[in-house]
């Protein structure tokens, strides 16, 4: 139904920037824009973890270790998603994945969450 896209990732040095990109496009029948989009990360042995995301009304949400650090944003119009990072720290190497909440023509609830294939960033010198 839906595919998600990521761009970005590369190798940069603690307290860089970087911008991820998330590209989505759907199958007919998929109601666009999409629901709430999300960026998650993970590591080898760890739980994917929330980053941040924008919900279906707009509003953002963060991750604690990321508040004042990180951005998200979304256009709606294009259903792309992307996370402006600044001043990146070292344990932030990750495996960096969209994730998009849809629902198809005829229904009023999400019925599926969509994963891109990622992203790799890493923080190092």
């Amino acid at each position: 139904q839906v595919q998600l896209v990521e761009s970005g990732g590369g190798l940069v040095q603690p307290g860089g920037s970087l911008r991820l990109s998330c590209a989505a496009s759907g199958t007919p029948g998929t109601r666009f824009p999409l629901n709430t989009m999300n960026w998650h990360r993970q590591t080898p042995g760890k739980e994917r973890e929330l980053v941040a995301g924008v919900s279906s009304d707009g509003t953002t949400t963060y991750a604690d270790s990321v508040k004042g650090r990180l951005a998200v944003s979304r256009d709606n119009a294009g259903n792309t998603l992307s996370l402006r990072m600044n001043r990146l720290k070292g344990e932030e190497t990750a495996v960096y994945y969209c994730a998009a909440d849809y629902i198809v023509t005829g229904e009023t609830y999400v019925v599926g969450r969509a994963w891109g294939q990622g992203t790799k960033v890493t923080v190092s010198t």
